[in-house]
C-alpha cells in the first residue's frame, strides 16, 4: 500500500513540476528505441568484423577504410543525437 501511495505522491510531484517548468517535460522519442538499437548493434558487429578482415587482407587500404567507416559512424550518431536534444 505504500509503495502506491509513494508512486502517487511522485507522479503529482513530476505533473506539478512539468506544469511549472515545460521545459522539463520530455517531447518526442529518446535518440534510439529498443529495436533500432538491437539492429544497429547487430549491423555494428557485423561491419567491425568483415573491416577487420578488410584490415588484414587489403593492408593500408582496409586500416583508411576502417577509419573512415569509424569516423563516419560516430559523425552520423553524433549528428542524431544533437537533433534529438534540440528537438526536446
Amino acid at each position: 500500500m505504500a509503495s502506491r501511495d509513494t508512486r502517487q505522491e511522485f507522479e503529482d510531484i513530476v505533473e506539478r513540476l512539468t506544469s511549472d517548468y515545460p521545459s522539463l517535460a520530455r517531447t518526442g522519442m529518446p535518440p534510439f528505441t529498443r529495436p533500432v538499437l538491437v539492429t544497429l548493434l547487430i549491423v555494428g558487429g557485423m561491419t567491425w568484423g568483415l573491416l577487420s578482415v578488410a584490415m588484414v587482407a587489403w593492408g593500408w587500404k582496409g586500416v583508411v577504410l576502417t577509419c573512415a567507416t569509424v569516423l563516419g559512424s560516430v559523425i552520423a550518431l553524433a549528428v542524431r543525437t544533437y537533433r534529438w536534444r534540440a528537438g526536446r
